[in-house]
């Protein structure tokens, strides 16, 4: 089919090569702007630009895709398809339909839970045990088409939002390939999504990512592995230069009792509202990630010591 291809992040890459490797004719790709990245914050294409360069596909990074300019220049592509992972802008009525099959996304949950732009991370910090991927007939409301596949995985205890985005990745792009397929063959069947259940993955903000220790320690845990690696839930240890911040990457829950944020041990095993964590995995401020036993060798954090 001749298809264009609207995403923007890694998620989004292994479906696009998917569907280049299963021979659609991509006409366009459609990506976020460049956007500051890296220490130099210098303009960076998004990793699906870049991925489009590469392999000399056009490219396009609108700021709306509301413009009429822009509305125009997609139905003059003459598509049978339009397909959207993750591209990070709400897509018009005129745009949804202009190609002739209409457009297709591929969301990382099992609709309605965790329609929006965070799923990965809201479905870990919810404590969800099952999540998946599924790809959809595109409507103009947010995540709400009928369903034409699916595929379910299991959140793992030890879970972080990254290796869970990593098993959805090849997940959803083999499922996105064969749903696309047969689309072609016009032998694929659209599922109403259920009205009851729908809940929303706001985007996570800055101000979500400090660790209240006041919290029952398996909301801690999920916190922490719900935006591991990025943006890191993150919390502040008392140093003799002054407070340090410490982003925490992985942790599980202990049996435990102290005062919210009580060091219980030394080695990183922390009181929490009810219950502990120990942290398995941190960072502290211009270091890279390292396993607890590593950072304590650097960085003694002594039983007793009040983390604020």
């Amino acid at each position: 089919m001749r298809i264009a291809f609207l995403g923007t992040p890694d998620f989004a890459v292994a479906a696009l090569d998917a569907l280049v490797a299963a021979g659609h004719e991509v006409a366009c790709v459609y990506s976020q702007p460049p956007a500051p990245r890296g220490r130099g914050q210098e303009l960076k294409p998004s990793p699906v630009h870049a991925y489009a360069l590469e392999r000399g596909i056009p490219v396009r990074t609108p700021v709306s895709m509301r413009d009429p300019d822009e509305v125009a220049a997609f139905a003059a592509l003459n598509l049978d398809a339009g397909v959207v992972v993750a591209f990070g802008q709400i897509l018009p009525a005129a745009v949804l339909d202009a190609p002739k099959l209409g457009c297709f996304n591929l969301h990382a949950s099992l609709l309605p839970r965790w329609r929006g732009a965070a799923p990965i991370q809201r479905a870990i910090m919810a404590g969800d045990k099952l999540t998946g991927v599924e790809v959809m007939q595109m409507t103009e409301g947010l995540d709400e088409g009928p369903v034409l596949a699916s595929e379910s995985l299991r959140i793992d205890a030890l879970e972080t939002a990254g290796t869970l985005h990593d098993r959805l990745v090849q997940v959803g792009a083999g499922l996105l390939a064969r749903t696309m397929a047969a689309v072609e063959r016009g032998e694929v069947a659209a599922t109403p999504q259920s009205p009851d259940g729908e809940t929303y993955a706001k985007k996570i903000r800055p101000k979500e990512a400090r660790i209240a220790w006041a919290k029952p320690a398996a909301e801690v845990d999920r916190k922490i592995r719900g935006l591991s690696p990025f943006p890191g839930a993150w919390f502040e240890l008392p140093t003799e230069k002054g407070p340090l911040r410490v982003k925490a990457l992985l942790s599980q829950i202990e049996d435990g009792a102290g005062a919210p944020g009580e060091a219980l041990d030394d080695a990183l095993l922390i009181a929490c509202g009810e219950g502990a964590v120990r942290l398995l995995r941190v960072q502290r401020e211009g270091r890279g990630p390292q396993d607890a036993q590593t950072f304590l060798r650097g960085l003694a954090v002594a039983a007793g010591t009040q983390l604020p």
